[in-house]
């Protein structure tokens, strides 16, 4: 083989062993060590200080440095109150982004609880009633058995093909029933009651006012605020009222807008006919969807029954749906 030296290691001298050459010889300074062939990868400075240490000291002596954990969220690795407060300020927004995310996420819980349980309620009550989604026929109700359950129960109201099948209630006032099932509890979307200004069991004024909740999840009234669609006011042809003593059999004459603080909307007698169907006139003027024959069938009619629910169009407003009884209006 060659004798030549190797680029990064020296041959050994001399006929011992490599490995009891390399324990035999003395450690030398940097310069020996390259002269004899061996380039150190790590080089330190006279005094034994590497660089790295150098520039360490010298962060170490600045007066915005102090030692401690990287990852401290606390400021206290730096001695500028700014960076301090920057970083308290951060990790409060972060605890309050936390916060609010886990308030959401509750509210939004008992939202979606509230809403089964108004569901529950509602398939309750439904037992006592057998409707024919078609429409064909009344719904046939177990006036005994809602009575035991609420007294105060005064009709039913059905509108075939959605879900709008529910017992109707009267108390002393209009508020009772707003968040308060026929069990008495609170309940989001309470019950479906008349006005209490009515006479009992309704359809004996010249217009008798029923109201209901439009829940966002799409039960009690909602079907009523969709039919501010002319096709879906258009593919309801029945709403049925039954009574204890009594079944009306009724079709929508047209729906309007209006708000909570509309006085005109709760009369429930007029002085004559005329002034009746003039009253129903000036409401046709304004509403959203009506029968294309809404005018002639006003001039007919001596009774209507109005279902009032909410609308979120433009803030929170009313949508008010007035049928007329078939019987009346057939001639």
């Amino acid at each position: 083989m060659s004798n030549s030296q190797g680029k990064h290691f020296s041959q050994p001298d001399g006929g011992g062993s490599a490995a009891s050459s390399r324990s035999d010889a003395p450690r030398g300074s940097a310069d020996d060590q390259r002269s004899a062939g061996f380039i150190p990868v790590v080089t330190s400075d006279p005094s034994g200080k590497s660089a790295g240490s150098s520039r360490h000291n010298r962060r170490m002596k600045s007066d915005n440095y102090r030692e401690t954990d990287p990852y401290d969220l606390s400021g206290r690795r730096s001695r500028d109150p700014r960076k301090r407060r920057n970083r308290i300020i951060s990790t409060v927004l972060f605890i309050v982004g936390i916060a609010l995310i886990v308030a959401a996420a509750g509210m939004y819980g008992y939202s979606q609880w509230q809403y089964h349980e108004q569901d529950v309620e509602n398939e309750k009550l439904a037992a006592y009633a057998t409707v024919d989604d078609q429409g064909t026929s009344a719904p046939v109700v177990d006036w005994a058995g809602l009575k035991a359950v609420n007294p105060e129960v005064v009709g039913w109201v059905q509108i075939p093909n959605t879900v709008v099948s529910f017992p109707v209630y009267q108390a002393s006032d209009n508020d009772k029933y707003l968040h308060t099932n026929a069990e008495g509890n609170y309940s989001l979307g309470g019950q479906v009651f008349m006005d209490y200004q009515n006479q009992a069991p309704g359809m004996v004024d010249q217009q008798t006012i029923i109201y209901g909740h439009h829940l966002r999840n799409g039960a009690m009234f909602k079907p009523i605020a969709d039919m501010d669609k002319q096709e879906a006011f258009d593919s309801v042809s029945t709403v049925w009222y039954v009574t204890e003593d009594a079944t009306y059999e009724l079709e929508p004459l047209f729906l309007y807008y209006t708000d909570e603080n509309d006085t005109n909307v709760r009369v429930f007698d007029w002085s004559s006919d005329d002034e009746f169907h003039s009253y129903l006139s000036d409401l046709l003027a304004k509403a959203v969807t009506s029968r294309s024959d809404a005018s002639e069938l006003i001039g007919k009619t001596s009774h209507v029954l109005t279902l009032c629910t909410c609308n979120y169009i433009d803030g929170y407003g009313r949508t008010i749906l007035v049928c007329v009884p078939k019987s009346e209006v057939a001639s």
